[in-house]
């Protein structure tokens, strides 16, 4: 039982620690733009880092 007097503030403080990143990530703008960046993969490159034929 007294395992319980250690779970229960750990449980609300991690609770608290996702709550506070996701409203960061929020207000950094992280989910601004999402259809864009889902139609990003689709999109044609001239030439990247994973081109085979670059040399």
């Amino acid at each position: 039982m007294e395992i319980v007097y250690l779970l229960v503030p750990l449980s609300v403080v991690l609770a608290l620690l996702i709550i506070g990143l996701f409203a960061w990530a929020l207000k950094a703008g992280q989910f601004e733009d999402l259809e864009r960046e889902g139609q990003r993969i689709f999109e044609e490159r001239a030439s990247g880092p994973l081109d085979p034929d670059q040399d």
